[in-house]
């Protein structure tokens, strides 16, 4: 299985290139890169928030619980003295951070069905839906954000799958097909219950055969064409 940092540099190289290729291409402004990127590299990070001691989990659940803690200090600010904010406060944060993150982590096994396809093609639409009708971000940039936080969880998927192949020995390790899982029959009822939600989620996704046109558009890829390679290598190659 790949460690943290190369899950890291793996889905952050990969969202890099892409992100710089569709922002060329003029399909997201400079914003839409720099986001594209790091959602990219945090789904890198997705599937090991099943595991109990992984790096993600835990400044995941640090920064979820500051910004729950935080929350309610700003929500009952004008209702609670000072004292009782800080109470407030440091119930909150021990609340996510140690209560909810020990329901998670008992109810959740390492490469279970989070560490699964389907679990994230679930979040990439989701994301997608969220931009696009709860954020009024338009057709195209929700569509990348969506996907480049699936595909950077499937670079990590596909990093663990690489990880579990002993090239020395030529043989596969006892990890192999762990990784990039798409069904598995002792959680079939997770499984099915994931498809489902990713069914509904497809029905209600924004249109994607828009989507797939705007990319497909020959003008936008005939500009990157252009400016692919840097002027003084095209006048000595001329």
């Amino acid at each position: 299985m790949a460690n943290f940092n190369t899950h890291l540099n793996g889905a952050f190289i990969v969202s890099g290139t892409l992100g710089l290729t569709v922002y060329k291409a003029g399909f997201i402004d400079d914003a839409g890169f720099l986001m594209c990127v790091a959602l990219g590299t945090m789904g890198g990070l997705l599937p090991d928030l099943d595991s109990d001691n992984s790096t993600p989990i835990k400044i995941g659940f640090n920064v979820v619980s500051f910004v729950f803690a935080f929350a309610l200090v700003m929500h009952w600010r004008s209702e609670f003295s000072l004292l009782a904010l800080i109470a407030l406060w440091l119930a909150g944060y021990g609340f996510m951070r140690y209560v909810v993150f020990y329901v998670f982590t008992n109810m959740t096994v390492h490469r279970g069905v989070i560490h699964s396809v389907p679990y994230m093609a679930i979040l990439g639409i989701g994301l997608t839906c969220l931009n696009y009708y709860g954020l009024d971000y338009s057709l195209t940039t929700s569509w990348f954000y969506g996907l480049f936080l699936f595909g950077g969880a499937m670079v990590h998927l596909l990093l663990d799958e690489l990880y579990s192949v002993d090239l020395m020995g030529a043989r596969l390790k006892r990890s192999s097909g762990t990784a990039m899982k798409i069904y598995q029959h002792k959680d079939r009822w997770w499984y099915l219950l994931l498809y489902v939600i990713l069914a509904i989620l497809i029905y209600f996704a924004p249109p994607f055969e828009a989507f797939w046109q705007q990319l497909s558009d020959p003008t936008a890829w005939a500009q990157l064409k252009l400016g692919l390679w840097p002027q003084t290598l095209k006048s000595w190659l001329n």
